[in-house]
């Protein structure tokens, strides 16, 4: 019996994610992108289609590897302008109560401290519903931005990912016991300090000495997205992952990663069924097929290879202006790029032109486009879950949020109808939703769990993740 299937909206806080040019459709709101209304609308609608998140793409570089300039990017408004997508989660989270909430931030930019602080900041907030999808950055422009010559090795970039997550698990799951909050107006007492303690982290990248500034979350560490799909990646996401995107336009390959990462999950000690998996997805669906593959073909018509060569020269970091739209994709690998890109093109069955990665990603990204009816459609998705171990999809669009709400509307109740979607939302923190009750927090044997100060051990001792 296939399991059910779990679902999140892609997005990005700026007028161009994944499908450049789309914004020119008339049934595109993409330049709304700036207004409450259009994040607290989308919010509403994926709440409405019992979608599980809305999982939020961010970065702080600029696509300026084709041509050698942003040129390309600023024109096409290829990622860019992009805006916080933390100041997004007050506004969406009052306007819902179930959908989880997550947002891609780097540890390669800031010091654990403050990205610890706001994440227990969202996490009370939403009552426990905040997700972070952790990335390490693979931008030169990033790099720069913040004053540094260049972006770290990309290895080198998972050994520092490792060690900002022992400081911010330290702060999230060490600093304060959960008894901490007393509030008796009697004693005039708030908290008590002999159950919080200073984090004392003294590791090769960052330092701390200090209180966590905010009391336990309801999730204390949020729920922790990684999409690393290079073989340092699948040891970091198999080590600290609660779920992992995969971007992989075929079936092979997507269940070769979920396997291996698995695998090497249960090396670490944790319960390989512990990582849920989230493949991207395109769906284009009408109430017929002919419907559905009109408005692929209309679709079609907007999509802007200057932007869509732009994006794909900042994930890869080659510069596409060196080649014919007819020569083979070029398969080098940089340090300042996403490896697993390069990786899932160069392994393909057979060898892809440029133009024809264009006219691919064009619409939704790289993993696959599904046009169809309803049934055709919820076939597709039930047999990549069946094939590769998957558990559900980032839902990307090619118009939005008419996307979202063409699959809320015609697939999500067909595959309620096949029993494999929840018709409604379980109670509880995100975590809660995804693992089932009483998973509030990190289990044991989430490499998080050895933060966790035991009184009854040694009632003194500060909790230390060097």
């Amino acid at each position: 019996m296939s399991k059910i299937i779990q679902v999140n909206g892609f997005a990005i806080f700026s007028p161009v994610h994944l499908s450049p040019g789309l914004w020119r459709h008339p049934n595109d709101r993409s330049l709304d992108f700036s207004t409450l209304d259009y994040w607290t609308d989308v919010a509403k609608t994926l709440e409405a289609g019992k979608f599980d998140s809305i999982f939020i793409a961010d970065g702080i570089g600029i696509h300026d590897v084709y041509a050698g300039t942003a040129d390309a990017a600023l024109s096409t408004g290829a990622q860019i302008p992009k805006l916080d997508p933390m100041l997004l989660v007050s506004a969406m989270a009052h306007v819902t109560k179930h959908l989880g909430l997550g947002i891609t931030a780097p540890v390669s930019y800031e010091p654990p401290f403050t990205l610890a602080r706001r994440f227990s900041t969202l996490d009370h907030l939403t009552q426990g519903r905040v997700a972070w999808n952790i990335v390490t950055g693979y931008s030169n422009a990033a790099s720069r931005a913040v004053g540094r010559d260049s972006i770290m090795a990309h290895d080198p970039r998972y050994d520092l990912a490792d060690e900002f997550l022992d400081a911010v698990y330290a702060l999230w799951e060490g600093s304060w016991d959960d008894e901490a909050v007393v509030v008796d107006p009697v004693r005039s007492i708030i908290a008590d300090p002999s159950r919080i303690r200073k984090v004392h982290h003294h590791g090769a990248h960052f330092k701390i000495d200090a209180i966590h500034l905010v009391h336990p979350s309801p999730q204390r560490t949020p729920f922790l997205f990684q999409a690393g799909a290079s073989n340092r990646g699948k040891d970091f996401a198999a080590r600290h992952a609660e779920a992992v995107f995969l971007g992989d336009h075929s079936k092979a390959p997507t269940a070769t990663n979920v396997a291996e990462t698995r695998a090497r999950a249960r090396a670490f000690g944790r319960d390989a069924r512990d990582i849920r998996f989230y493949a991207l997805v395109t769906v284009i669906v009408g109430e017929t097929r002919a419907e559905a593959e009109a408005k692929y073909r209309d679709y079609q018509r907007y999509i802007d290879p200057k932007g869509s060569l732009a994006l794909l020269s900042g994930w890869t970091g080659l510069d596409l202006s060196r080649y014919s739209l007819d020569d083979p994709f070029p398969t080098v690998k940089k340090d300042n790029a996403v490896t697993s890109m390069i990786d899932s093109f160069s392994r393909a069955e057979r060898p892809w032109t440029i133009r024809e990665i264009i006219e691919h990603n064009g619409i939704g990204g790289r993993g696959p486009v599904i046009v169809g009816s309803p049934t055709e459609v919820a076939d597709q998705l039930q047999s990549w879950v069946d094939e590769t171990d998957i558990d559900g999809f980032n839902l990307s669009y090619a118009v939005t949020p008419g996307g979202y709400q063409d699959f809320a509307e015609l697939v999500v109740p067909e595959l309620q109808r096949r029993g494999v979607y929840k018709t409604e939302y379980a109670s509880g923190t995100l975590r809660e939703k995804i693992f089932g009750a009483g998973r509030a927090r990190l289990p044991s044997s989430h490499p998080a769990a050895r933060f966790r100060h035991h009184a009854a051990a040694e009632p003194q001792r500060e909790p230390t993740s060097a």
